[in-house]
């Protein structure tokens, strides 16, 4: 593997730039980091099992409970009956009962709950219930769904140029579809939520979330109180990846129902089979496009058509759906576009947020696009990718109106190119599949453009909290969640860089809606910038308090007044920090700072389809190659080599942690993990016997990660940082081609591979046979 190396130095111990182990990497080697299962029972404590409806689409006739209730050490039963306030935990429109009423729309969905004295005895009388239904016809799938004209939303249409105008005149045009699987999120530590009833009407949670401040929402509304009585506490969570952002608030309000209603602490944990079943996964879709393009390849009008399967309610799919929109243009610039977006009622569970939030699935249609393109005309694919890229100071607006003023793109791919010797290694891949009947190998390489901000524009904001003890020592607070990312340790980092602090004398505390309020998901790959940004503002308040008072103290000019690793420089004379901020508490100055960050410039009319939802974009490339067998369609993953935009890295090391990762999991949803329903509507790939992510063993052999260097954000982010958390997943676009190219080699040069996503070695099989009776082998 390719060693990172790291020029940049700090005198400080921790500071930005430099590669910094994870907060709780010890913790978690040792088995010493607490989860909520870790959490001991208290005294009086309850457990808590949700049972769920069988039926994807069904009347309830009857619900006896009757011998639920009286079961040996069963406390309670909960129902919707039992909810003082609203029977909902939407996150934007109304729809998700905590437990549904007389209709169930999803196998899975929460009936009631058994409160009992443990969760064996809460299971076993949760097996007494009688219920009867009434079966209603269910819609399963986006085909019928979408013959049926059945939505959660309206669909929308975004429109640039004449796209129909650009598509009659161009010298050739192809049609095609594309098929894209969901993927479970497969979290490590699953759904769970902890309450505390306390004085009055308020409740402790602490929950598994990436969203804190929605349980607290939601939680509030289910009892009926109001926010402040809500108190929602996140250490860390064992993996998130957007599963963990709306789903969690039925689990937490659940919790918060038994515990206000016994006035005992209470816990639920999902276990894997009903964690997969209960809830929401990446959206699926159903593509379909109309290219135009010159004899270079270069597109000259598209038309797309882009149906996600969302579920039975609209959860966050609104918001998903503008995104993969958003990014149906991934890295290439199109002057007349059309892109329909469909977004899908169906009887399952409700699709939710996962790694980035719709944006994978609008690349996945265009790379496609490129593919055909390229095998029509007889081309490399990187030839005609390179010739539709976005131009620097033309071809540089989006369909949806926002100019690029960052592309690094032609540079970027330039490096990689030659990094990975790609046009020899293409060389070397043809020869090889020339001599060799059977076995196959496939070579792709594909770039990423992925947009950083909440579309959704109130939600970028943030708040950090900040205590200077008498002794020097720091505690640090911010609405961010730690699920393994390395935030947290990120944001300290930040912190020690303003101050000038070694950062072994910051402390990482949880986040609580009681420290710091209304805040938004770590999401969207937003953690560190607006986290960070807000610790960022924190302490530059503190040091210009302690600067103001030391000139005062000491009478010097507040620009003699600077930090300096550890020390503090005030005219002629050098202090300890420690003795500073001692002189500072006995002169009665505050040492607590909160901070407040929203960013800039982003804006976006809905109506109009137009505006600029992203403050900047980061950028990246993968080449993969594969070896496929193609009698059995296994394959390996042999080599992979990637270069990725991180902006001047806050933490290389948690950097590259985040682009490895993320590219093991967008691998694992195009290739192995495959989500299967049948016709009626069950989840039948609900446990790792029959969901397959990837493992140590799928890793490729050679795997080249490199950061760009020297590459500082043009805009004004934390320390010109780049984020991270998302954009590395769509680099596994790659392996996808990589495959596709494999299944192509048995053909000639202009035949086009039917393959789709998950491209498990079942369906890469199915291509090769079917490119064998193309060719009449």
């Amino acid at each position: 593997m390719t060693a990172l190396t790291f020029e940049k130095s700090s005198p400080i111990q921790g500071g930005v730039h430099m590669p910094q182990p994870h907060d709780s990497a010890a913790k978690q080697l040792s088995g010493q980091a607490v989860y909520i299962c870790d959490m001991p029972d208290v005294t009086g404590q309850v457990h808590i099992h949700v049972a769920y409806s069988t039926q994807a689409h069904a009347r309830v006739l009857k619900m006896d409970l009757s011998e639920v209730g009286t079961y040996p050490g069963v406390i309670t039963v909960l129902t919707a009956d039992d909810i003082p306030g609203e029977n909902d935990v939407s996150p934007v429109i109304p729809g998700d009962p905590v437990f549904a009423k007389g209709l169930v729309e999803y196998a899975g969905q929460s009936l009631f709950a058994v409160v009992a004295e443990s969760l064996v005895v809460a299971r076993l009388a949760a097996k007494r219930a009688v219920i009867e239904y009434d079966p209603l016809e269910a819609l399963i799938d986006v085909e019928t769904a979408l013959a049926r004209d059945h939505y959660v939303l309206p669909s929308k249409t975004l429109r640039k140029g004449s796209a129909a105008q650009a598509l009659e005149s161009a010298p050739h045009r192809l049609q095609g579809s594309l098929v894209i699987g969901g993927q479970d999120h497969f979290y490590l530590e699953g759904q769970a939520a902890f309450a505390k009833p306390g004085e009055d009407q308020d409740v402790t949670i602490y929950s598994s979330t990436q969203h804190p401040s929605e349980v607290q929402h939601c939680c509030a509304r289910v009892l009926g109180i109001p926010d402040h009585c809500v108190t929602v506490e996140v250490r860390r969570l064992g993996g998130g990846f957007g599963g963990k952002e709306s789903q969690p608030a039925l689990f937490a309000a659940i919790a918060a129902l038994a515990a206000k209603k016994t006035g005992r602490a209470a816990k639920v944990v999902l276990d894997r089979d009903a964690d997969m079943i209960m809830t929401g996964k990446r959206h699926d879709f159903r593509t379909h496009y109309d290219v135009g393009f010159d004899s270079k390849g270069v597109i000259q009008g598209i038309e797309m058509t882009l149906a996600s399967r969302c579920g039975m309610s609209a959860d966050l799919s609104g918001a998903i759906n503008d995104r993969t929109v958003f990014h149906a243009d991934n890295a290439y610039f199109l002057e007349h576009v059309t892109i329909h977006s469909h977004r899908c009622k169906t009887h399952t569970v409700s699709n939710t947020a996962f790694r980035g939030f719709g944006g994978p699935q609008g690349m996945m249609v265009i790379e496609r696009v490129l593919e055909d393109i390229a095998c029509y005309l007889g081309e490399d694919p990187l030839s005609i990718r390179r010739r539709n890229l976005y131009g620097q100071k033309d071809r540089n607006i989006t369909p949806y109106g926002m100019a690029i003023e960052d592309n690094i793109l032609d540079t970027l791919l330039d490096q990689l190119e030659q990094n990975a010797d790609y046009q020899k290694r293409r060389k070397q891949v043809q020869a090889f599949n020339q001599e060799s009947h059977v076995l196959k190998k496939g070579l792709a390489l594909t770039p990423v453009k992925f947009g950083i901000s909440f579309t959704t524009k109130h939600l970028n904001q943030a708040g950090a909290l900040i205590h200077i003890y008498s002794d020097g020592s720091i505690m640090l607070n911010h609405g961010g969640i730690e699920m393994g990312q390395g935030l947290y340790i990120k944001v300290a980092q930040v912190v020690a860089e303003t101050l000038q602090v070694d950062i072994d004398r910051i402390k990482i505390t949880a986040a609580s809606t009681a420290k710091v309020p209304n805040t938004s998901a770590t999401a969207a790959s937003s953690g560190s910038d607006l986290n960070g940004k807000a610790a960022e503002v924190a302490a530059q308040k503190l040091k210009k308090r302690l600067q103001a008072f030391a000139a005062e103290h000491y009478d010097v000019a507040i620009e003699t007044v600077c930090f300096t690793p550890n020390q503090v420089c005030i005219g002629s004379r050098v202090i300890p920090f420690d003795d500073l901020v001692k002189q500072a508490y006995l002169s009665r100055v505050s040492l607590s700072a909160t901070g407040f960050y929203r960013t800039p410039e982003i804006n976006f009319d809905a109506d109009t389809q137009q505006g600029r939802p992203f403050y900047y974009f980061a950028y990246g490339a993968a080449v993969s190659e594969v070896l496929v067998d193609t009698l059995t369609g296994e394959y390996q993953v042999s080599r992979v080599d990637i270069l990725h935009d991180c902006g001047e890295s806050l933490n290389p090391a948690m950097d590259k942690g985040q682009i490895e990762g993320g590219f093991i999991q967008g691998m694992g949803w195009l290739t192995t993990e495959e989500l299967v329903f049948d016709s009626s509507g069950q989840l039948k790939t609900h446990a790792p016997s029959t969901y397959k992510i990837p493992t140590c063993a799928d890793r490729p052999a050679v795997m080249n990660i490199n950061i760009v260097d020297n590459n500082p954000n043009r805009v004004e982010t934390v320390y010109r940082s780049k984020a991270v958390g998302e954009p590395p997943l769509m680099l596994a676009i790659s392996v996808f081609h990589a495959l596709s190219d494999a299944v192509a080699s048995l053909g000639d040069d202009r035949q086009r591979p039917t393959l789709n996503a998950p491209a498990t070695p079942e369906a890469v099989l199915m291509a090769c046979e079917a490119m064998r009776r193309e060719v009449g082998g």
